[in-house]
């Protein structure tokens, strides 16, 4: 049997920390209550670890454990932030995003514009960001709802959140922000950011995968009201009814926990390691782009384009690690990024685009491995389609 790769797609999700895994395994079995539970010893103990999660959780984004509803993940929150704040709105009201969202934000947009709301998905530059500016041109008299990310999860450049906030609270127009990549990995405070709704993920930043929160502010004005998209028991606030999954919660908890710990060391290795992984891979091949803010990115995050490759190929040839294409793989036709394509990257090098992710667990051995592997793999693709370097690599 073949040695598994080396996990290098930590945007994708991540591994669960193994202390997540031994505080959420007595929830499987002798904790087993119901948190909604409400006369009886098992249920209590279940709501009180629920809060104490909640509590640890609202912590990490200085936010009241109050303001948080438990989701199944930041697709659910982002569902129910833009379909709960429009259906709360007049018929008709107007959505602005842009065009280098997560699709869990663009396709929920995309299904309020078929149902009779206005939408305007703004441009972004050439390095994935948002102008603050082009969102304070395209708001209306009738906008109800802006939604930009705090980074992207692709090339991993960090938005101007608080500076688009302070633009939208002038003209009294909330704001939400899909915060999954940004969680764990930079200081996230959403008093500082001003933000309405702000979504996160617990697989993100090494808790379980099947949970995650919404923010929703309750003080001051305008104020946030929300559309349930699910019924059923009045849970989470009367926002979001189903017995909550204990366990995953738990582990959400101190996942966030142990985030907060290492937000002031980890983010600097993931950095070194990035950087290391990009002067290789530079180093050793021609014709390699970065992708993304050079400076304003997640620390852990490198996307880069390839000329000269065929995309597909590349992947295909890369067996000792594990990364992401810049292709949406489907199981009929690939399609080229959105992002890369929003940025203004050709469809054939969007397509030859690899995303690397590095996380806690990574090391300068997995990057040297990785920058071997790939420069071995596009110096044959380049070869076999006859095309040979113009200089030797340094």
């Amino acid at each position: 049997m073949s040695p598994r790769p080396i996990y290098l797609d930590n945007h994708a999700t991540t591994r669960v920390d193994r202390q997540v895994v031994q505080a959420m395994l007595p929830w499987f079995t002798e904790r087993f209550g119901n948190a909604a539970s409400v006369n009886h010893a098992y249920g209590w103990e279940a709501a009180a670890a629920v809060e104490v999660a909640r509590e640890q959780i609202a912590r990490l984004v200085n936010a009241s454990a109050k303001s948080l509803v438990f989701t199944s993940g930041a697709t659910e929150a982002n569902n129910l932030a833009i379909k709960g704040a429009l259906r709360m709105s007049p018929p008709g009201s107007h959505v602005i995003a842009n065009a280098a969202e997560h699709r869990a934000v663009l396709d929920p947009i995309r299904r309020l514009e078929r149902q009779g709301y206005q939408v305007t998905i703004v441009p972004c530059d050439r390095f994935g960001q948002v102008d603050p500016q082009r969102i304070a041109d395209a708001l209306r008299s009738n906008t109800m709802l802006v939604s930009v990310m705090l980074a992207n999860n692709e090339v991993g450049t960090i938005n101007p959140v608080a500076e688009i906030c302070r633009l939208c609270r002038q003209r009294g127009v909330l704001l939400h922000c899909d915060a999954a990549q940004a969680i764990g990995k930079l200081p996230v405070d959403v008093h500082e950011l001003g933000v309405d709704l702000l979504s996160v993920s617990a697989h993100k930043l090494y808790g379980p995968k099947g949970v995650g929160v919404l923010y929703v502010r309750h003080e001051g004005r305008p104020r946030v009201k929300l559309e349930p998209q699910i019924d059923g028991g009045g849970h989470e606030g009367h926002l979001r009814s189903g017995t909550l999954p204990v366990p995953l919660v738990v582990g959400f908890g101190v996942a966030c926990e142990l985030a907060g710990q290492l937000l002031s060391t980890e983010p600097v290795e993931t950095s070194r390691l990035r950087d290391e992984l990009w002067r290789g891979l530079s180093e050793r091949l021609e014709r390699i782009t970065l992708n993304g803010h050079p400076t304003s990115r997640l620390p852990g995050n490198l996307n880069v384009s390839i000329a000269g490759v065929d995309g597909e190929a590349l992947m295909m040839g890369l067996k000792s690690i594990a990364v992401s294409s810049g292709a949406a793989c489907s199981s009929t036709d690939p399609e080229p990024s959105h992002v890369l394509l929003a940025m203004g990257v050709s469809e054939p090098l969007a397509k030859a685009s690899l995303r690397f992710g590095l996380g806690r667990f990574n090391t300068s051995e997995d990057v040297a491995v990785a920058i071997a592997e790939v420069s071995e793999v596009v110096t044959k693709l380049r070869e076999a389609c006859g095309l040979r370097p113009s200089h030797s690599a340094r």
